[in-house]
């Protein structure tokens, strides 16, 4: 999807957060383009910061648009946000459309998809705090296949993650994406904390020999080796189903993992199995 000399990855991060040795953990040749940096605390930047903030506030709305204290606070001054930006002349009719119309003030590259990860407490573990595409929000037609994934797959590449976590609600497609970056770890069924409280927050050791499956939606023969079914499921549309599993999780029995395959194959108000390390 790079190559194409109109289509590169973007990295947006102040100067002190520079990754050193970008992409030294993940040996995986998806991301041999050098990325378009821009500067988060430049004014001459600035418009591309606007540029990722209107796509941001495009893709999710009133419900969760992003205030600009918390994309400053939150995210630039202690990680970075990264994704695919396309040149200004090459943007179809419909992507300028899905963007507001006149992108003029944003310069020669703009940004169409967007992932905040920062760096946790926790030693040696990152977390997704934001991920949208353009693809949300133009006909099916124009999409670009699998945007969404690969600018997760080149924030946790480039920053050489090796532990993720994030949150993502039950029952919706975001679900199927963040499966199937590493084995999924489930630290919350039931999230009330959050504005939406049927959030799931999840946990993964980052494999790069997974990310293939979600697009060909094959079968991931370590996730059978290494976990076995505890014989309880959580309904992805079932208040009472998600807390049922949160006690689980808080009574100390776990971890407890789902298995990206389902995830990506059932329908999104299915029932997922739950499962547990063998052994």
């Amino acid at each position: 999807m790079s190559q194409k000399g109109y289509l590169k990855p973007y990295v947006y991060i102040r100067h002190e957060n520079h990754i050193p040795d970008p992409g030294r953990v993940h040996k995986i040749d998806w991301f041999d383009q050098e990325p378009l940096y821009k500067e988060a605390l430049s004014l001459s930047d600035l418009p591309f910061g606007e540029a990722i903030l209107n796509l941001e506030n495009k893709a999710f709305g009133l419900d969760l648009a992003m205030p600009r204290w918390v994309f400053y606070d939150c995210a630039l001054a202690p990680g970075f946000v990264c994704g695919y930006a396309i040149k200004a002349d090459w943007l179809p009719e419909s992507f300028l459309k899905a963007l507001g119309g006149d992108v003029s003030a944003y310069g020669e590259w703009i940004p169409i998809s967007l992932f905040i990860v920062i760096p946790s407490i926790h030693k040696g573990e990152w977390v997704a705090h934001n991920l949208c595409a353009i693809n949300s929000l133009v006909p099916d037609q124009d999409k670009l296949y699998g945007l969404g994934f690969l600018t997760k797959a080149f924030g946790l590449w480039y920053a050489n993650v090796e532990t993720c976590v994030g949150m993502t609600q039950w029952g919706k497609p975001a679900l199927k994406l963040h499966s199937h970056y590493g084995h999924m770890e489930v630290l919350t069924s039931y999230t009330p904390i959050h504005t939406f409280a049927k959030t799931m927050t999840y946990r993964c050791q980052v494999q790069t020999s997974v990310w293939e499956l979600f697009f060909t939606k094959g079968q991931d023969t370590v996730f059978g080796d290494k976990y076995a079914l505890t014989g309880h499921t959580v309904s992805q549309s079932d208040k009472q189903s998600m807390i049922a599993f949160q006690k689980m999780i808080e009574s100390g029995r776990g971890p407890f993992y789902l298995s990206g395959e389902e995830v990506i194959t059932q329908p999104l108000d299915s029932d997922l199995n739950i499962y547990q390390k063998k052994g």
